[in-house]
């Protein structure tokens, strides 16, 4: 039987969407894709004073990305409890700022890439190495854009996460440990 007196129940609560955070990252990877594929590459990149070339500049700032991205994961697995107890108070801090140098780290790298060298797909380690790098910047404004939204499921930030996580490591493999495993360790 029906209390008619009793307030009407509240509808369900929805859950935030991801349309517009996946289609601007989406958008963001396109973007950059077709910038690297039309653009005529100029061969000029970033060089850094005490490098021996701007590859070497390239290497080493991925090579450091790639080490935050590490601290990235273990952080947030710090964070959500999943090193066995290990959950420092500043876990949260961690993750933030390695996030954060990981990313700026990144930027001079896909300059460099994009405006120097273009999309490369002259070989299989080379397309691979284009495509997740558009994809890293794809899937890193994805989760940016991601972040804000409070009530999403809880597999939603860490599948974000790690598409970005593996977007770098993977952009890490095919440029950096190729060029150290090719030429040697050189600054």
């Amino acid at each position: 039987m029906r209390d008619f007196g009793a307030p009407p129940p509240s509808p369900p609560r929805r859950r935030p969407s991801l349309l517009v955070p996946l289609v601007v990252g989406a958008g963001v990877a396109v973007a950059l894709g077709v910038y690297g594929r039309t653009h005529t590459p100029t061969g000029i990149a970033v060089n850094v004073a005490g490098f021996s070339s701007p590859l070497t500049v390239k290497v080493w700032l991925g090579t450091g990305a790639a080490f935050f991205a590490v601290i990235q994961l273990l952080s947030a697995l710090a964070m959500w409890g999943r090193l066995g107890g290990f959950s420092p108070s500043w876990a949260g801090a961690a993750h933030r700022w390695s996030g954060r140098i990981a990313f700026l780290l990144t930027v001079p790298v896909a300059v460099h890439c994009l405006y120097a060298l273009g999309f490369a797909d002259y070989d299989t380690r080379t397309l691979l190495h284009s495509l997740l790098g558009c994809f890293f910047f794809g899937a890193f404004a994805t989760k940016m854009l991601t972040l804000p939204k409070r009530g999403l499921a809880g597999w939603v930030l860490p599948t974000v996460g790690g598409a970005v996580f593996v977007a770098l490591i993977g952009v890490f493999l095919t440029s950096s440990v190729w060029y150290f495993t090719t030429f040697g360790i050189q600054f």
